[in-house]
């Protein structure tokens, strides 16, 4: 890889969804093979740009992933306490 400074990144990325995979409702291994997939199909891009876009947009799917697990406890604990 030619962009030594965007490795980190993109390994702390990996592990950030690693960590919210554990969540996912279709269970863990489900959502490690997939997002193995998805990082496996963009392993030879090379240009800089395009892995800063990459990154970007994989921020953005943790920030909705976190989003969607809140709704989700919400909706949990609403359902507990209320009878609506």
């Amino acid at each position: 890889m030619c962009n030594q400074n965007l490795r980190p990144k993109v390994i702390q990325l990996y592990k950030t969804f690693l960590h919210l995979g554990k969540d996912y409702p279709k269970g863990a291994d489900y959502f490690h093979t997939k997002l193995k997939a998805a990082f496996l199909r963009h392993k030879d891009v090379v240009d800089a740009k395009e892995i800063e876009i990459l990154i970007a947009r994989g921020q953005y799917i943790v920030k909705e992933l976190e989003a969607l697990y809140s709704l989700r406890k919400y909706r949990t604990l609403r359902k507990r306490y209320y009878k609506n």
